[in-house]
């Protein structure tokens, strides 16, 4: 029940167009990896069906034959901000009001995987993707922050190599080196490069973009338990990534910005010869890097090792879906993501520049094999709309008041797929 070769030259193009991405779905982290999964509500911990199992998880890659995938996801996120109650003042100009930060509101994704089944027992991939990203782009200034528009653009890009193993004839385990690189251009923020408020104050704004390598692993474990029963499971440590030096005055830690780490476990269920259900729970462990997790409210100067951050908290996050075999060549997909709040209600002013608000996501997708060995698939994500209302989350010195963040998104992908081989059941 559990579910091409080309170039090195055609892996590394699509590895670089992968870095062009900005999303924040599962607080920063995307639903799910590949099209087939995004689909399903990004499950797929316990149910491999391409190449991208090299990134949910490695074992998966045994169940899965000699493929080529490819797939590209338009993702279109839609945010702003909102300052309530702010009392500068007379003299200051009134900040309160709503901000748009769709600069920008069109995205592409590529990613890309490729396995082989080297024995009965061995199976190498390897899968570029992007893990992650955050992309705002204020139309206009927000007052209280700087001069000229605020935004932030974070892009993430894995590639991630992996071997999986066949232990037997209903289990196997995998492996999977995360190669990271990582970029961030920070605009906006005049207001904090000052010596009163950095520790590095011309490293804290409109530096353009700095560049950050890096590297981690992830594991897992998959058995085919019989009655229509999968269950796997997988851990990914934390990525450790060099600094960015051109915002040391910002980040934690001189510009430290590591990756966290996560786990999650998983069932797939057939309970109809043409009905399988699959589940996953994961967890991302947000609060282990001190960038992303510091209280924004931290007394310490930006940049210092306890220097303010955007209070981020860890999330679990539940993913859920079926596949219905419509016919020999037709399988139709639905999901359901949903995750915890990655954003205290106190911290979301310095989170105008990362309103990842969302927690629901309803997803549907289809797969067609129009020729024996190729398949055609789509997805569309939908994320329902959520504001998180700040409580007194603007600091007194700067007027007071709440600052208010509000997202939503869609995203469409359409994926290739090449089995070259025969899948191992």
């Amino acid at each position: 029940m559990i579910h091409a070769k080309r170039s090195t030259v055609a892996l590394a193009v699509a590895g670089l167009l992968c870095c062009h991405q900005a999303l924040a779905t599962d607080g920063y982290f995307q639903t799910g990896f590949g099209v087939i999964q995004e689909g399903r509500g990004g499950a797929g911990v316990a149910l491999p069906d391409d190449t991208f199992a090299a990134a949910i998880n490695p074992a998966g890659l045994a169940w899965v034959g000699d493929r080529f995938d490819f797939g590209v996801t338009w993702f279109r996120p839609i945010r702003s901000g909102e300052i309530t109650g702010n009392q500068l003042p007379p003299g200051y100009p009134d900040v309160n009001g709503v901000y748009s930060a769709n600069g920008q509101t069109n995205f592409y994704l590529p990613e890309i995987g490729y396995s082989h089944r080297f024995s009965d027992r061995l199976v190498l991939g390897a899968a570029i993707y992007g893990n992650g990203g955050m992309n705002t782009a204020y139309l206009t200034p927000i007052p209280l922050l700087g001069t000229t528009g605020l935004g932030v653009n974070l892009q993430q890009l894995f590639i991630s190599p992996a071997a999986a193993f066949r232990l037997n004839k209903h289990n196997s385990i995998g492996i999977a080196a995360n190669l990271a690189g990582q970029q961030i251009a920070v605009t906006g923020l005049q207001n904090f490069a000052s010596p009163s408020y950095s520790l590095s104050p011309g490293n804290v704004t409109n530096r353009g973009y700095s560049t950050s390598i890096g590297g981690g692993v992830r594991i897992g474990w998959l058995a085919d338990v019989g009655h229509g029963l999968s269950l796997g499971a997988t851990w990914q440590s934390t990525t450790w990534m060099s600094k960015f030096n051109q915002y040391s005055g910002l980040f934690a830690q001189g510009g430290g910005f590591n990756i966290p780490a996560n786990f999650a476990g998983g069932a797939a269920l057939k309970v109809h010869p043409k009905a399988t259900l699959a589940l996953d729970v994961e967890r991302i462990l947000y609060s282990e890097v001190k960038s992303i997790a510091n209280s924004g409210a931290n007394q310490a100067p930006l940049g210092a090792a306890n220097g303010p951050g955007f209070g981020w908290q860890d999330i679990t996050v539940i993913k859920s879906g079926i596949d219905l075999k419509a016919s020999h060549t037709l399988t139709l997909r639905a999901g359901y993501n949903y995750s915890t709040q990655a954003i205290p209600a106190s911290q979301t002013f310095f989170n105008l520049l990362a309103p990842a608000t969302v927690q629901q996501h309803f997803s549907a997708g289809a797969t067609w094999r129009f020729l024996e060995d190729k398949e055609l698939s789509i997805a569309y994500v939908h994320a329902f709309e959520a504001t998180l209302n700040g409580q007194n989350s603007i600091p007194p010195s700067a007027g007071g008041g709440n600052a208010n963040l509000r997202m939503y998104q869609n995203s469409v992908g359409v994926g290739l797929g090449w089995n070259r081989g025969h899948q191992q059941n």
